[in-house]
């Protein structure tokens, strides 16, 4: 069975500088239809990066709820088809039986966290509340978003991706994923600790993305206490991060960052009240 497509291609665009025109090298990130399918039988099909696969469906699966462990896939196969990529899993009894009774359609374009998302219930579930927190020094928070730019591979490559990373005090800055949807990397990150036996209670989360809800509810899924990107988050992803009990960390740059839902996590030393 031939290898997925390679994560990034080679390009040669030409180019206009505003006085001529010229041809360049570029590498571009590649975007393939990868589908989930359970007993043979399609979930969902998402655009993503073809990279990290094995990840992916243990991730998808665990953040669905389709498993409550990576344990309950009983087999895994690749698929290259000429229209993408099919991730073929069979789940252990009774997982494959739950699957249908909440059984959705889905068709995602890059990233989509809601396509297909019948009801406006099922577009915002309750997340589940993290039960194990941890504290993490504020300067130490800072020092792992500063050094996620030098693990992003692909991203160096193309410039074009976003990444999911895993930040613990025991391992510092120890997994990285990367892919052209958001919510794949975060989904990617997730079957990499489930497949590595780590606990995303131990550590935070980190992203190079703006914080939209399903990533907070991603986040909660894994069981993280801490989620801390570069850019700004929704209102309504703080809403729910808040009521999931997870520390919201945003604008997280060079300069500092900014805590929008329980900041106790987040041990900063306040120079005016320091003795």
């Amino acid at each position: 069975m031939p290898n997925p497509p390679a994560p990034a291609l080679l390009s040669w665009p030409r180019v206009w500088n505003g006085q001529k025109a010229s041809t360049r090298a570029r590498m571009i990130p590649e975007e393939t239809a990868v589908a989930f399918t359970y007993q043979r039988a399609t979930y969902a099909v998402m655009m993503a990066t073809p990279s990290d696969l094995d990840d992916f469906a243990v991730g998808f699966s665990l953040n669905e709820g389709i498993i409550n462990a990576a344990s309950e896939i009983e087999t895994l196969e690749i698929a290259v088809l000429p229209a993408g990529v099919e991730l073929r899993m069979d789940l252990t009894s009774p997982q494959a039986e739950q699957l249908w009774v909440r059984r959705r359609a889905m068709r995602g374009a890059t990233g989509c966290g809601l396509c297909g998302v019948e009801s406006l219930q099922a577009a915002l579930p309750t997340p589940p509340p993290v039960t194990r927190a941890i504290s993490i020094p504020a300067p130490a928070l800072l020092q792992a978003m500063a050094a996620l730019g030098a693990e992003q591979t692909l991203n160096r490559q193309t410039h074009g991706v976003h990444a999911a990373a895993f930040w613990s005090p025991a391992q510092g800055l120890a997994y990285v994923r990367e892919d052209v949807g958001r919510h794949n990397a975060l989904d990617k990150l997730a079957g990499a600790l489930a497949r590595n036996g780590v606990a995303a209670a131990s550590g935070a989360v980190l992203l190079t993305s703006r914080i939209s809800v399903e990533l907070v509810q991603k986040t909660a899924m894994m069981g993280a206490s801490v989620i801390a990107a570069i850019s700004v988050p929704t209102a309504l992803a703080v809403r729910v991060a808040e009521a999931a009990g997870i520390t919201l960390v945003g604008i997280a740059r060079s300069d500092g960052f900014e805590i929008f839902t329980h900041p106790e996590r987040i041990l900063m030393k306040d120079p005016v009240n320091a003795a």
